[in-house]
């Protein structure tokens, strides 16, 4: 939990500005009238109340399910116990990461409007479902990746370990995390780009309905391939960045407490 949620806090709080970025690409209204570089820590609190328990959330989960099933660099079912414990973690980590993603993207592309005064609005006009607006595209994204970058993480360091002859240590396993993180966001990257678009639209209209399909559908028919790449580079920027730090700031913190 103490690992989890310190790695979680460090990278999120680090890399804000790289996700406003993204964020404002992939809005809907353009980069500049959502507030392009202006206010680029709009929605900062949002991220640093959720965090700690978001990532702490994930690893528990993470860590109980690997330890539950089959795993080791020798069996042939390994990747399969990391996907399934990064699958089940995510979804334990997003009932806390979405409510604050929520409240962060929006204000984020409303850099004039407090986090307080968001989140008031929402609960006042939405109730508590419009805080979970997007869990379903949440999932639909994490899972995917965390498919992708949590086995091939694994998979790295244990490559790692086997050509030196020592387990990898803090900083190995963070240039890891950089590469799989990296490769993960690139490839869902368009499911991000409907997530954003669900959480940010109005109250109503077809996209908050969270049908991503559909979300993906508009955006290719008005945007084509470009659309659904929206803010590609800074996310894979921000994740490569946040996986070497993330992944390397939880096995530092775990070295030290355990």
């Amino acid at each position: 939990l103490k690992a989890g949620g310190v790695a979680g806090v460090c990278v999120d709080l680090i890399l804000f500005p790289l996700d406003t970025v993204k964020t404002r690409l992939q809005s809907p209204q353009g980069f500049r009238k959502a507030g392009g570089f202006r206010g680029i820590y709009a929605g900062v609190p949002s991220t640093a109340i959720g965090s700690f328990p978001n990532a702490a959330a994930f690893f528990i989960t993470y860590e109980n399910v690997k330890s539950v099933l089959p795993h080791g660099s020798s069996s042939c079912l390994s990747p399969a116990t990391h996907m399934v414990a990064a699958s089940l973690g995510e979804v334990v980590a997003c009932l806390i990461r979405v409510p604050s993603e929520v409240i962060k993207q929006r204000a984020q592309v409303s850099p004039s409007s407090s986090t307080l005064r968001i989140l008031s609005h929402t609960l006042y006009h939405e109730g508590i479902q419009g805080l979970y607006r997007g869990y379903k595209s949440t999932v639909l994204r994490e899972i995917p990746f965390s498919l992708v970058q949590f086995p091939l993480w694994e998979s790295l360091k244990d490559l790692w370990s086997w050509k030196q002859g020592h387990v990898v240590d803090s900083w190995q396993s963070a240039v890891c995390g950089a590469f799989a993180g990296g490769f993960a966001a690139a490839v869902t990257t368009p499911l991000d780009v409907a997530k954003t678009r669900i959480m940010l639209a109005k109250a109503g209209s077809s996209d908050a309905s969270g049908n991503v399909l559909a979300a993906l559908g508009g955006i290719w028919r008005t945007q084509g391939l470009s659309g659904l790449f929206a803010g590609v580079v800074p996310r894979m920027a921000g994740i490569s960045l946040g996986g070497f730090i993330f992944l390397g700031t939880y096995e530092k913190t775990r070295q030290l407490l355990l």
